[in-house]
């Protein structure tokens, strides 16, 4: 599994970008895989203010309904709207047109991996 190089990623299986002054945030190839097909996402609207940590939102698959984390606090400046029509991009594209939202905030200070150790945290994980 190939993971983007220029992503930084949670231990919760999320993932981010940073730009500029926003963090656009999305689930990884391996969460979405836990998951199965994504068939809903309920995302939070836009002005929601988040803490790292909080509950952003749901995704619901065929297995399963599973929340996902804010990994960075900040105001939620953005949402991917394609995904009320097409929740499958999360399924399809974890890491481009299936992202979750954009939060204004930085990422300075979080604990996240790069690209290399978290498929070293993923091998541990499953090890």
């Amino acid at each position: 599994m190939s993971l983007p190089a220029e992503l930084l990623y949670g231990r919760s299986h999320e993932w981010i970008r940073v730009e500029g002054d926003a963090v656009v945030i999305g689930i990884t190839n391996y969460a979405q895989d836990q998951l199965g097909e994504v068939v809903y996402v309920e995302l939070p609207e836009v002005g929601t203010g988040v803490a790292t940590g909080e509950e952003l939102g749901t995704l619901e698959s065929v297995k399963a309904v599973s929340e996902f984390l804010a990994p960075v606090g900040g105001e939620v400046i953005g949402v991917n709207e394609r995904l009320e029509d097409e929740p499958n991009l999360v399924n399809e594209d974890p890491y481009g047109a299936g992202w979750l939202v954009k939060i204004s905030g930085s990422a300075e200070g979080e604990d996240f991996l790069d690209a290399e150790a978290y498929q070293q945290f993923l091998e541990q994980e499953s090890g």
